[in-house]
């Protein structure tokens, strides 16, 4: 189930890192165009897209959600808490459960089908064949 989770939080990032980063589903907050590459939007869309594309994949799941993590925290205090204090008033609610959602996953991993649960299997493997003993 956590697989799960992970592939569809990641592919909802790697949409809104893409409208970023190309312009692509509606653009950049909705202007039809890509963020500049040096603002702190083109900045979020390189961490959505790539970020997305990690958790999808299972692939440094821990470290790759917990900055997600942070920038959904960023985007909901510059963006959001300005408007007002209530999520629900000031149109945080996705940033502060996608800032959540993100801190599960760096807490709990990628879990049974992900790249790194296979990545720490196969370590654990080698050591029994690096020995320099033939069974």
């Amino acid at each position: 189930m956590r697989a799960l989770l992970r592939i569809v939080v990641g592919f909802m990032f790697v949409c809104h890192g893409a409208s970023k980063l190309f312009g692509v589903l509606g653009g950049s907050m909705g202007s039809g165009r890509p963020a500049d590459p040096g603002s702190l939007l083109g900045v979020s869309g390189v961490i959505e897209f790539v970020g997305g594309i990690l958790l999808m994949l299972g692939l440094f799941t821990r470290p790759t959600a917990f900055v997600m993590s942070g920038e959904m925290a960023v985007a909901y205090f510059k963006v959001h808490l300005p408007r007002g204090i209530w999520p629900l008033t000031n149109r945080g609610e996705l940033p502060v459960v996608y800032s959540f959602l993100l801190l599960y996953l760096a807490a709990a991993g990628g879990g049974s089908l992900s790249l790194d649960r296979l990545i720490a299997r196969r370590r654990q493997a080698i050591p029994a064949t690096r020995s320099g003993t033939v069974a």
